[in-house]
């Protein structure tokens, strides 16, 4: 079983904008990456088949599959690790979660189901699968 990670994503309000993100994107840069302060420790428990679980306006909504954990420094010369992210944005069951900075591991067993076809609440709208989370109904 892979570890994950999970991030506030923010100045995302809906999970249309990461998805909009997500084609903008790919259409510019030849990685999809996110840079942040801390390298993970168990880099080797997340590669392979880990994903970085974001959390949007409270809640994990969706993930994003990593592909590679990378060591990179800033301008500043502070190392940093840059997350590359494989293209594609799966949405899971809305899970709420309270704000944190930077991001913790996931354990595969803690993660939210993804909500594939046909799963529980499939053609239901964001909003009202947010609202069904609150409720502890989905």
């Amino acid at each position: 079983m892979a570890l994950n990670l999970v991030k506030l994503c923010v100045g995302v309000s809906e999970l249309s904008q990461m998805e909009q993100w997500l084609e903008d994107v790919k259409h510019g840069r030849e990685t999809l990456d996110h840079v942040t302060r801390m390298f993970p420790r168990r880099k080797d428990e997340i590669l392979p088949g880990g994903s970085l679980y974001w959390v949007i306006r409270g809640m994990i909504l969706c993930r994003q599959p990593i592909a590679d954990l990378e060591s990179v420094t800033g301008a500043d010369g502070i190392e940093r690790c840059r997350i590359v992210f494989k293209p594609k944005i799966i949405p899971v069951r809305p899970v709420p979660r309270r704000a944190f900075q930077g991001w913790r591991y996931l354990e595969e067993a803690d993660a939210p189901p993804d909500m594939g076809k046909g799963g529980t609440a499939s053609g239901i709208s964001e909003k009202m699968r947010r609202e069904l989370a609150e409720l502890g109904l989905l």
